[in-house]
């Protein structure tokens, strides 16, 4: 009965033993003796053991032999660890201190993947989205034969739909809540910035809404126009998607408008 308190004890006492005799190390002059250790530590996996040594050899050993592979473990620890800003920075860095290196394709490859798996959902902010796009970019112009070239251009289109999603959930946002010519702005550049784009009815047909109801609630001075505005983007719309689930409801759109036309010239004659 008293066996399982002792082997408690005994576990203690050795993770108590191991962790003196690592701060022991971390405490040494001896360069040599720290540079042995980090790789072992690494080796084995121990990234947050090799870490707190790779940094402090990298000042230490920069110009000498060891200085490269001090640098690389230490790109790859923080990127173990999850530390990714960190890595993005520390593998760009590595790929231009070492440009010749065996490992800089590799390096400028793994910037770019580190920033990739920092993007957010599209709903959250683009800024790190972006980020990883120009990485891959830099990666692709910079070794364009590499074997990672097609691995790279998959990414980027992933990242690519984020940022589309993105544009089209804020464009249609305005129209939601009702800012009719922000949406029209909004939901034309989405087109303009992604031409390909998987919501190109949705969007036509927002902009046809858009401009309807923005007419329908226009001073006079600026009704005219932005009826002849609807009445274009019905146009625009049924050239593009003469089979649409929206088509109905354009077509009603677009009588509303032509008779508000007429009203107007009626009016105004």
């Amino acid at each position: 009965m008293f066996k399982r308190p002792y082997l408690i004890i005994m576990l203690l006492a050795v993770v108590a033993f191991g962790c003196s005799k690592y701060q022991k190390l971390l405490k040494s002059s001896d360069m040599n003796l720290k540079y042995d250790a980090a790789m072992m530590y690494y080796e084995q996996e121990k990234y947050d053991k090799a870490m707190p040594l790779l940094e402090e050899l990298i000042p230490l050993f920069r110009g000498s032999e060891k200085a490269e592979r001090v640098y690389f473990c230490y790109c790859y620890c923080n990127y173990q660890l999850d530390l990714l800003y960190a890595s993005a920075y520390h593998f760009k860095k590595f790929a231009e201190t070492y440009p010749l290196s065996e490992h800089a394709q590799q390096m400028l490859f793994m910037h770019a993947y580190s920033n990739y798996l920092l993007s957010p959902i599209s709903s959250l902010d683009d800024t790190d989205t972006k980020k990883a796009i120009n990485a891959f970019q830099l990666f692709i112009n910079t070794y364009p034969e590499h074997e990672l070239v097609d691995s790279s251009n998959v990414m980027m289109d992933k990242l690519r739909v984020k940022l589309e999603e993105k544009s089209f959930a804020n464009a249609k946002q305005y129209y939601r809540i009702y800012q009719f010519k922000a949406a029209i702005i909004a939901l034309n550049n989405t087109l303009l910035d992604y031409p390909e784009t998987n919501h190109r009815e949705e969007i036509l047909y927002l902009i046809l809404k858009s401009n309807f109801l923005l007419a329908e609630n226009s001073i006079e001075k600026k009704k005219l126009q932005r009826i002849n505005d609807t009445i274009e983007a019905y146009y625009t719309f049924v050239d593009s998607f003469k089979e649409s689930k929206y088509l109905k409801e354009a077509q009603t759109i677009f009588a509303k408008a032509s008779e508000m036309r007429d009203e107007y010239k009626l009016k105004n004659s």
